[in-house]
């Protein structure tokens, strides 16, 4: 820490508890207590009930909670790929065209979701490709939204990788492809995790253009939560905001072993 005396570090963490609790631990705490209650008229809930989670796993909320899943998956691993093989096409590159191929890369971010929704509905709901109402537009909406935090995790990996390992090899007759499988992919393998893992979860939480371009049948959580919210039932969306944040935090709990392991190799 950067307060080094003790009665200063006892008068940080009296300031950052409490405010750490208000931020975080209260809307987490009431989104958890409208996940289970019946009737909430007063300060505190009452009539708990695990009702919710019963009717959270039926139908159209456990479809939407599939289609969370595959699409975080795809697109993330889409991603992944292409974000890992642009990294590693522009790293020798001067350093004019890749500045200029960077700002091109991190676009998506910069644009709101809303127009990027926006942007693939008008483009895709025309021949010769027409996308509109199919699940692939969502999937390309994803892509499109996440794939600059891809990117950017692995450049960062890239340049942090001993420039020598891969000179070893390369004095030693191994051939570019070689070199890739076996040396620097092995090596980058923590921030391919990384990178995943940070697609995966803003890909799961995604509502601003999922919501302009989704078809009947791939209603993702985020979706299915608003929906409901916009409805008035509010304690079932709060239910599927917590089975939401548990499912993302159980990927991104196994992804963080998988990295540590591949870390210690």
């Amino acid at each position: 820490m950067l307060v080094w005396s003790r009665a200063g570090r006892l008068a940080t963490w009296a300031v950052v508890v409490p405010l750490f609790l208000v931020v975080y631990g209260l809307p987490i705490g009431v989104i958890a207590l409208a996940s289970l209650s019946g009737q909430w008229n007063d300060i505190l809930p009452s009539n708990l009930t695990f009702a919710h989670y019963g009717d959270a796993f039926r139908a159209d909320s456990f479809d939407a909670l599939k289609a969370s899943l595959l699409t975080g998956a795809i697109a993330s691993l889409a991603a992944l790929v292409c974000g890992t093989w642009a990294a590693l096409a522009l790293r020798r590159m001067k350093p004019a065209p890749k500045r200029v191929l960077d700002v091109c890369f991190f676009i998506p971010s910069a644009v709101p979701s809303v127009s990027i929704g926006l942007s693939l509905l008008v483009a895709f709901s025309h021949p010769p490709l027409l996308l509109n109402g199919t699940r692939f537009i969502v999937l390309i909406a994803h892509f499109v939204l996440i794939s600059a935090f891809t990117y950017g995790n692995v450049t960062a990996g890239l340049a942090r990788l001993p420039a020598d390992c891969e000179q070893v090899a390369e004095s030693l007759g191994a051939r570019p492809l070689y070199r890739l499988r076996r040396v620097t992919l092995p090596l980058l393998t923590p921030y391919l995790i990384a990178a995943f893992s940070l697609s995966f979860a803003l890909s799961m939480g995604e509502l601003g253009a999922t919501v302009m371009i989704y078809p009947p049948g791939w209603v993702t959580l985020p979706v299915r939560i608003f929906s409901l919210s916009d409805r008035g039932a509010i304690f079932d969306a709060a239910t599927l905001t917590v089975i939401l944040g548990i499912a993302t935090l159980l990927v991104l709990i196994g992804l963080s072993r998988i990295s540590n392991k591949a870390a210690l190799r």
